[in-house]
């Protein structure tokens, strides 16, 4: 039986801001769940408001680790003003600048999941310049730009677990289909291409992927 979190935390994350349709969510739960079985942390690289975080941290608080995000909150280029998917009450209106933490924090809280959870805030490929850990799943749902999404992969697939997930996000092999770049398809077949993960599951455009040998 797939596992899928609780009413009331699915309630949450479609009650949040984001842009995760509930299938690919149910999808990465049950990845989530299944790689919390390693003991080790689940990491999301690109926090937004915190949609996906609440599955991954309902995940974690049931496995016993914590869920690690990784976000330097001021949105990627399709969310800045101007573009689609521009929200204006996620910017800071002292600045001017889109701030998605304070969102985020309330996210979290209503839903009971703060202690879950830890927001290491800051550019992807800094944070992971300094991680040494093992990780038993990398979401990687960053900027989509072959730039940022690039960093993002080499910076965090060398630290997903023998046997752990390696989960890809608007992956859209079609290029009728993608809205903001095939930048995450390029990286999900460099990683096919490595020998090093197998694909396990798709939903839609969530690529869920296991560790099964060394490298990127």
């Amino acid at each position: 039986m797939t596992p899928a979190p609780k009413p009331e935390i699915l309630a949450a994350f479609e009650a949040a801001k984001g842009f995760m349709p509930v299938g690919e969510g149910l999808a990465l739960y049950a990845a989530a769940v299944e790689a919390g079985g390693l003991g080790l942390p689940l990491l999301e690289v690109g926090t937004y408001c915190g949609r996906s975080t609440l599955l991954l941290a309902d995940a974690a608080r049931a496995a016993g680790v914590t869920a690690l995000t990784v976000d330097h909150h001021r949105g990627s280029e399709e969310q800045q003003p101007g573009w689609e998917y521009h929200d204006p009450e996620t910017v800071d209106p002292e600045l001017g600048l889109m701030d998605t933490l304070p969102t985020f924090r309330r996210t979290l809280h209503k839903a009971g999941l703060e202690e879950h959870v830890i927001a290491l805030v800051g550019r992807s490929p800094q944070v992971a310049r300094v991680w040494a850990a093992p990780l038993a799943l990398v979401f990687i749902d960053g900027g989509h730009t072959d730039e940022h999404a690039t960093a993002d992969y080499e910076g965090w697939a060398p630290h997903v677990a023998e046997g752990g997930l390696l989960v890809i996000h608007d992956v859209f092999p079609d290029p009728a289909d993608e809205f903001t770049g095939q930048a995450p398809y390029r990286i999900y077949l460099r990683a096919l291409e490595s020998g090093a993960f197998e694909e396990i599951s798709v939903t839609d455009s969530l690529r869920v992927l296991r560790r099964t040998g060394a490298g990127i």
